[in-house]
């Protein structure tokens, strides 16, 4: 059952599904706008174009002819994929998921419109009037995203007129596609924020992983931890609302569905249909199976019959703090003299500032707090200098 592999992104997440798909038997071939992607290092091959081309798409995909096609990021021409399905092509987990999860129109009105989940309050704009007419309505604070965009790019928090003007420039300048609509949204007074791994698959229930809570910066992650705080109230309602959407988007896979907590509430955020950064701290040993050995399963339509929790895990990011250079590392026999730790270097051949270089990763069979794992990963993690 060995099957061809096509992996549009080959960041860090991709790498780590390279490397469950080979534990797996599989042949894959990684691709990226860069050579010497971190995926790209463990693939059997690898294209390097620039994949929000659609030709140069069509092109790599007519020349492997792979089984299945697993994007890894949302910078894709995914309209593409509808084409590729009606080729006989599967698309990981499919040509919907991937259209409308790129797209925050599109899942954030069928989330709120169509499946009736509970969001933030929101309105679009597309010129800087629009965004002040929305900011108007909604209210201050609140939050400005490009609709086409991840990882916090080209988002901002306004609080005040004068961050009206700058949240817009962001929002135009910042985002995957360059100008384009953006959302308004109403700022949430969350007490934490969680990201709920879903599996859905081909032949067998809907599965959940323990839930992650994670911490952001710059609309980046900076730590996760799992299993997160939640009662059982809100588990199961988040349980629902993930599972309602993702059953909507369709396809077998691994989604982040990422979730507000409020004292009361559960509020519906985004999903990644895909391996999500946070769930890098399953690479602790946390569960039965970690996030990409999960995906890798899953697309393969191999059975998983349970998910279980192992034992209680944190990770911390381990970023650069030079722009373009090639990168040195100092530290790593410090942050391996630490007790029940681990880490990846993710093996990326320039560094930016603040870009996301390595992982620090702790975990405990003891009933050790989740506070003193967060407090050790992030020890780790700052042994280690990237420049």
């Amino acid at each position: 059952m060995r099957k061809k592999i096509l992996l549009l992104g080959s960041g860090e997440l991709g790498k780590e599904f390279v490397i469950a798909a080979q534990r797996l038997g599989q042949y894959v071939i990684a691709v990226d706008s860069y050579d010497g992607a971190p995926a790209m290092q463990v693939a059997h091959e690898k294209e390097v174009i620039d994949m929000l081309d659609g030709d140069a798409l069509d092109s790599i995909v007519a020349k492997h002819k792979p089984d299945l096609i697993v994007p890894e990021i949302e910078a894709i021409r995914t309209e593409k994929f509808y084409d590729y399905e009606k080729q006989g092509y599967q698309v990981v987990p499919s040509a919907k998921a991937a259209n409308f999860t790129m797209n925050r129109k599109a899942i954030r009105d069928l989330a709120s419109q169509t499946l009736g989940l509970k969001t933030a309050k929101y309105k679009y704009a597309s010129t800087l009037e629009g965004l002040k007419e929305a900011i108007a309505t909604i209210g201050t604070p609140c939050v400005v995203k490009p609709l086409m965009s991840s990882s916090g790019k080209g988002q901002s928090v306004i609080k005040t007129k004068s961050d009206i003007e700058p949240a817009w420039i962001a929002s135009q300048t910042k985002g995957r596609t360059g100008a384009s609509e953006i959302i308004v949204e109403e700022f949430i007074s969350f007490e934490s924020e969680i990201t709920l791994l879903t599996v859905t698959q081909k032949s067998g229930r809907t599965l959940f992983c323990p839930p992650i809570g994670h911490r952001q910066e710059r609309g980046d992650y900076q730590e996760s931890w799992q299993p997160a705080e939640i009662s059982d109230t809100q588990l199961k309602s988040a349980q629902d609302m993930a599972e309602k959407v993702t059953k909507e988007l369709g396809g077998a896979g691994i989604w982040g569905v990422e979730f507000f907590l409020t004292k009361d509430d559960v509020y519906f955020s985004e999903l990644s249909p895909r391996p999500h950064d946070t769930g890098m701290v399953t690479l602790a040993g946390t569960q039965s199976f970690n996030e990409f050995e999960l995906h890798a399963r899953t697309v393969l339509g191999l059975p998983i019959p349970e998910i279980l929790l192992v034992r209680r895990g944190a990770s911390a990011v381990i970023l650069a703090q030079t722009e373009g250079q090639v990168p040195n590392i100092q530290g790593l026999d410090k942050a391996c003299e630490m007790p029940e730790s681990d880490l990846r270097i993710f093996g990326k051949p320039i560094t930016k500032k603040y870009r996301r270089m390595g992982v620090a990763l702790t975990y405990s069979d003891k009933e050790e707090s989740i506070s003193m794992l967060r407090k050790r990963a992030v020890l780790i993690a700052s042994k280690i200098k990237v420049d």
